[in-house]
């Protein structure tokens, strides 16, 4: 149920120095999404009545971003000051006055924070009738983070940020996590009141807290009982730190749900993917993007799907494909390349060092061997012969050839497209084809074998060729002579 109480701001206009990258930081792949991408998920998944994304640098990439995966998402862009004060206020700006409800705060870069976690935090803070709350953890190794400050009685007294920490403070494991929910209003008038005289000459959000625990007013801290899940992501090290982590998780749930993963460590499954009861997932697996495994189905070792459907019982061995389709019950791999638009019927083959690209290949159709096929349809149950290569193209346009059902090849033909082979057609082995074939004809195009004896000898005459034909030919005399006199003697 929609919740019209509530309104997020997505903060994500910092540079992000640290990954050393021409790409925002927010926009780095995670698990099948980027950054920004995990934290739209949750916040639309709360349904509030307004999510607001604020940015300032790459402006234009991170709104493009954003909109393509929440395309209701508002956008605000920090002025000058900076500091995630200036950025919630920004934010504020785009909310107007006419929103009067609790306003969370979060960062574009903590993508493990979800549903869940959030709509707990939200409930604690409305049981708890405070003005605002944050979201803290316990954590080892607490640098870097903001330190939360508690009184005698153990209530929030203030949130001090490293730089500006005293070595007592530093001492602190209780980490401010960037998440916060304010009352919208005592936000705008608490914000009014920060400045910028600290160490970075930034306005901190941390100092709204403040304004409102010098008035009194009450503030409360959740500590999370997972503290992995607000793990910001500052550099590549802790984006791979947050990947590992995140895939585990997959791999936990995946596994609880009924799948089969032999070898977590090697086995890499975005959060977009979908798996079906009793999937079996070998080492060295990769499932990307859009990916549905159904039922029963075998995948792997050694094999990367993107954007790819699989089929109930069908095995993918040691096998590349994008965007492609994979029957019930077929057979794929080892070592197939699969490009996109391959459909693969049910109880089909394609297999070892075989490519394929914008093709169909009918139900119990087979690409067995060394095979490359593109912009062609392949009828029921045909049987195309090692070695084929469908030319598809003429230096200028991509043409389409079509195999009719019931076909037999034989290996190393070429179809020159466009040409259509009819049903039943069986071809010769080396059969080039640059016409249509009509349907129950053997077609052949092979030249009658010719044997030129000598031939080496006389033109390559003084290379190892030369020498080896002439000393079989000299073994060959030898051993009729040896053979006539034999016979001689009988």
């Amino acid at each position: 149920m929609a919740d019209s109480n509530l309104a997020v701001i997505i903060l994500a206009a910092g540079q992000g120095t640290r990954m050393k990258s021409a790409t925002p930081k927010v926009l780095h792949a995670l698990a099948g999404r980027p950054l920004i991408g995990h934290v739209l998920a949750a916040a639309d998944a709360l349904e509030p009545e307004r999510v607001v994304l604020v940015v300032r640098h790459q402006r234009q990439r991170v709104e493009e971003a954003a909109r393509t995966l929440l395309p209701r998402v508002e956008i605000a862009e920090q002025g000058e000051i900076p500091g995630t004060g200036a950025a919630a206020e920004a934010g504020l700006d785009v909310l107007d006055e006419g929103f009067v409800g609790d306003v969370l705060i979060t960062s574009g870069d903590v993508p493990l924070l979800g549903e869940d976690a959030l709509a707990e935090f939200i409930t604690a803070h409305r049981a708890s009738g405070a003005a605002a709350s944050v979201l803290t953890a316990r954590i080892a190794d607490p640098t870097g983070y903001g330190r939360v400050v508690r009184t005698a009685s153990g209530d929030l007294e203030a949130i001090v940020e490293q730089r500006d920490a005293t070595e007592q403070q530093l001492l602190i494991d209780e980490v401010n996590s960037g998440t916060y929910l304010f009352q919208a209003n005592d936000l705008r008038r608490s914000l009014a009141q920060v400045g910028v005289d600290n160490a970075q000459n930034e306005k901190y959000l941390t100092d709204a807290i403040g304004v409102l625990v010098r008035e009194g007013r009450p503030v409360a801290a959740h500590v999370i009982d997972d503290p992995m899940l607000v793990q910001g992501i500052n550099d590549r090290e802790q984006l791979a730190e947050v990947a590992a982590e995140l895939n585990r998780r997959i791999i936990r749930r995946w596994r609880l749900a009924g799948v089969t993963i032999q070898d977590a460590a090697s086995t890499w499954v975005d959060v977009t993917v979908e798996l079906g009861q009793d999937v079996t997932l070998l080492p060295g697996t990769q499932l990307r993007g859009t990916t549905v495994v159904q039922d029963e189905a075998v995948i792997g070792p050694d094999t990367t799907l993107v954007d790819t459907e699989v089929g109930f019982g069908a095995e993918v061995c040691r096998t590349h494909s994008l965007s492609a389709r994979i029957g019930e019950n077929a057979h794929v791999g080892p070592f197939s390349y699969l490009r996109p638009g391959t459909v693969l019927g049910n109880e089909g083959k394609i297999g070892t060092f075989v490519e394929t690209k914008n093709v169909t290949i009918g139900h119990g159709a087979k690409l067995p061997h060394l095979s490359y096929a593109g912009d062609a349809e392949i009828g029921e149950g045909s049987n195309i012969g090692a070695g084929t290569i469908f030319a598809n193209y003429d230096g200028v346009h991509k043409h389409r050839s079509t195999v009719g059902p019931q076909v037999r090849t034989g290996a190393h033909n070429v179809f020159v497209a466009p040409v259509h082979i009819g049903a039943g057609v069986y071809s010769g082995g080396g059969t080039i084809i640059r016409k249509d074939v009509p349907a129950g004809s053997l077609v052949i195009t092979q030249a009658p074998q010719v044997n030129k004896e000598g031939w080496v000898i006389e033109h390559r005459a003084g290379t190892a060729a030369a020498e080896a034909a002439e000393a079989a030919l000299n073994g060959d005399q030898n051993a009729e002579q040896s053979n006539s006199r034999t016979s001689g003697n009988e």
